[in-house]
């Protein structure tokens, strides 16, 4: 095999340097230094979470205020922060439902967040307070298969549907306790930097819209093989 002659060699160089040149130059275009600093802006936010997410395990995991479903001694802990005329919570919450049905030790933690006006508060008033009758979880399930606006009439509506005594609904919904499980809730998610909905806390993560069934999967699985504590 020939060797390259020097005239080749210093071509290929002065590529080379070419190359590294035009590398540096694009590092410092400000689009591939706004993209650097967007990375950089998503790992410290992801690090806070993780001492945020610990610092308020209770209140995330363990608020008797909050309903729960799934496995109730479950290894891991899915959060669901969501309105009832959120139409991504509603998508959501198939995915989540789907997730609790294939894996028998999670647990699922419902945090009401009415984000969308008054008519979203009086429903997540009025789910609350169908826990008391123990119908919380066929209460939430109606609402969010609901493809109306969940106002004052269709909530109660609903109610009725599912075999809750709607009079006693409408009282228990007067609970103060209710109001300020809710107040709870905002004060929570804003701690956290939640604005919208849908948001799902998992593990120390807290992952903002819709997440297929799969992505959802991955999350509780990395999840449950870290260290717990």
């Amino acid at each position: 095999m020939s060797k390259p002659t020097p005239g080749l060699v210093v071509t290929i160089a002065l590529l080379a340097l070419a190359l590294l040149f035009s590398a540096l130059g694009a590092l410092h275009h400000p689009a591939v230094i706004d993209y650097l600093q967007q990375l950089e802006d998503r790992r410290q936010l992801a690090a806070e979470l993780k001492m945020l997410i610990a610092a308020r395990r209770d209140a995330l995991f363990n608020d008797p205020a909050s309903p729960t479903a799934g496995n109730p001694e479950g290894d891991v802990a899915l959060v669901t922060f969501f309105d009832y005329n959120c139409p991504h919570c509603r998508e959501a919450a198939l995915n989540i439902r789907q997730a609790i049905k294939d894996d028998r030790s999670l647990k699922l933690v419902f945090k009401e967040f009415p984000i969308l006006g008054p008519t979203s508060k009086f429903a997540a008033v009025a789910a609350l307070a169908s826990h008391k009758q123990g119908k919380y979880e066929a209460f939430h399930r109606a609402l969010m298969g609901f493809r109306g606006l969940v106002d004052e009439r269709s909530t109660l509506t609903i109610a009725a549907h599912v075999g809750l005594d709607v009079e006693q609904l409408k009282r228990d919904m007067e609970d103060p306790a209710i109001a300020d499980a809710i107040a709870r809730n905002r004060a929570l998610a804003g701690d956290l930097y939640i604005t919208g909905t849908p948001a799902l806390v998992v593990g120390d993560e807290v992952i903002p819209g819709v997440v297929d069934v799969a992505t959802l999967q991955r999350s509780i699985a990395d999840a449950r093989s870290k260290p717990k504590g």
